[in-house]
This record gives structure tokens, C-alpha cells and sequence, in this order.
């Protein structure tokens, strides 16, 4: 699936986005294969409360599943004004 970061979560990753072959069951899973990859995925899922995640461009939660999904996004909360 491709994976995409945005806004403070690429600087810290270092790549807008990547293949990854998981066999992660959910988001939550996925984000726990990735911080395992280096420090930089850690550093930058320290603080999931900060993150938002869309499945195939739906707002999802860290608990929805992976299931037919083709990409997750990451990025930090949106604010209106």
C-alpha cells in the first residue's frame, strides 16, 4: 500500500510517501511495524493523539482495519479559520 505524510510528519520521516508491504491488521498495527523500522518513525508517531489518518482518502481511526486498503495518509489536525 502506499503510505503518505504530510506537514510535520514528512520532516521528521523524511519522505512525503513509500511502498509498504505490511501484514498489519489495522492502522494501529501499521504504525507500530513502522516505528519499529527507525527512529525517525518513532519520533514521528511519539504522539498519535497529534495524528490524523485517512484510509483511500476517508477520515479513519487508529483502530480501523487494513482490509482492501490501497493508501494511509498521516498528517497532523486540521484547524478551520
Amino acid at each position: 500500500m502506499e503510505v503518505l505524510y504530510f506537514a510535520w510528519l514528512r520532516e521528521r520521516i523524511g519522505l512525503p510517501k513509500e511502498q509498504v508491504e505490511t501484514g498489519a491488521a489495522t492502522v494501529r498495527e501499521l504504525v507500530a511495524e513502522l516505528c519499529a523500522r527507525e527512529p525517525r518513525y518513532a519520533a514521528a508517531f511519539e504522539n498519535p493523539a497529534a495524528i490524523r489518518v485517512a484510509l483511500d482518502q476517508e477520515l479513519a481511526d487508529f483502530d480501523a482495519p487494513l482490509m482492501g486498503v490501497r493508501e494511509v495518509a498521516f498528517f497532523p489536525p486540521m484547524t478551520g479559520g
